[in-house]
């Protein structure tokens, strides 16, 4: 499961603003990857039928215990529940102490710039754990 390419759920007006969140996880041990990658299609197969998901994608790279996901949603609370709503609730505890400090980022945009890139994707989950590596005193958000 290299990449899993970007697919169109529910396509919103163009001009509607939907949420994006990328997202980088990295297991502690790559015994775990089996598990995760198991777990990782539960979440998929439900992503293709949550309320208010517009589209999504997935990169995993399971020799080196990292995954990547990007989605798009029509308001951050069809997002909350779907984290919340199994299988993709149970995946996230069953994971939760195998995962090594995961990167979350949330931004708005216009459904008519969907897909997002995954350059755009990594390029702000770069910013962002750089940004969460930093002490206080250096950030400068």
């Amino acid at each position: 499961m290299p990449t899993l390419g970007w697919i169109t759920l529910k396509a919103a007006p163009p001009q509607a603003p939907v949420i994006v969140m990328a997202s980088r996880f990295e297991l502690r041990s790559l015994k775990d990857v089996p598990r995760f990658l198991a777990l990782s299609m539960s979440s998929w197969r439900q992503v293709k039928t949550a309320p208010g998901a517009c589209g999504a994608s997935l990169i995993a790279h399971p020799l080196r215990g990292v995954f990547y996901t990007l989605s798009a949603w029509q308001d951050r609370a069809a997002l909350s529940t779907f984290a919340r709503t199994d299988p993709h609730g149970d995946a996230m505890r069953a994971m939760r102490s195998k995962m090594r400090p995961s990167t979350f980022v949330f931004w708005e945009t216009d459904a008519e710039h969907l897909p997002i890139s995954w350059d755009e994707a990594k390029l702000r989950l770069t910013e962002k754990a750089r940004s969460e590596a930093a002490g206080p005193d250096e950030r400068t958000d």
